[in-house]
């Protein structure tokens, strides 16, 4: 804070700070993998959704959005809603909360980074994807025993260096602002801003491998190798 100033209509930094100013972003997207996006944590939202999803129509959730006074209410309080309610419309997903607090999660199968060469063209990769994938003979997979989570970590300006952006100052005697190119900083510094990570998941811990294997042969069939990232 002691080192910004704000200058036209824009805040800008000391140009000393610029790898300051870098690891904050770096330290976000950090955070975004290892925390935020970390593969259990992933698995508890993808159930989350399945089950309001699955006590969508019985709790009307859509309804909620036209009535203020019941909208302000629709908090995190509704999954304790599910899990006490014994109406039989809502097992599956009362089912599915429970299996939250038991920790008996969707079991993590696979996961890989998109090559760079292919993340313009991108396109999210699904539960068809994966069962598409799987060689004939043995248990024969279908869609709902798969779960895909598309997770894309980037230092907040996707495919570009959120550096370019602001601007920086000499010292506070100067009144000109100018953008510093990464390059007259250090060579150390990262010349990609954006990973995609493809995890995927099975309902079902008997699954596991079968899925796995599934996986990794859409890895080979879409990028040409097995690209995971462990």
């Amino acid at each position: 804070m002691e080192t910004m100033r704000v200058m036209g209509d824009e805040i800008c930094y000391r140009n000393k700070d610029y790898l300051n100013i870098q690891k904050l972003f770096s330290c976000r997207a950090d955070l975004f993998r290892t925390v935020y996006t970390h593969a259990k944590v992933k698995a508890i939202d993808l159930m989350v959704v399945d089950a309001l999803v699955g006590a969508y129509d019985y709790l009307e959730i859509s309804s909620y959005i036209h009535d203020p006074s019941k909208y302000w209410k629709l908090d995190d309080t509704i999954i304790k809603t599910i899990q006490t309610s014994p109406a039989q419309e809502l097992k599956e997903s009362r089912d599915l909360i429970q299996r939250i607090f038991r920790r008996d999660l969707y079991k993590f199968c696979d996961e890989c980074i998109v090559p760079k060469d292919k993340l313009e063209n991108f396109k999210h990769v699904t539960a068809q994807d994966i069962i598409c994938s799987q060689k004939s003979g043995g248990v024969t997979l279908r869609e709902e025993d798969v779960v895909v989570s598309n997770v894309k970590i980037d230092l907040t300006r996707g495919r570009n260096n959120p550096l370019e952006s602001i601007m920086f100052f000499e010292d506070y005697q100067s009144e000109e602002k100018f953008p510093i190119p990464d390059s007259r900083v250090s060579h150390l510094l990262p010349t990609y801003y954006q990973d995609m990570i493809v995890r995927v998941y099975s309902k079902k811990p008997e699954l596991v491998k079968v899925i796995s294997e599934a996986s990794k042969n859409f890895q080979l069939r879409t990028y040409g190798m097995k690209a995971q990232v462990h």
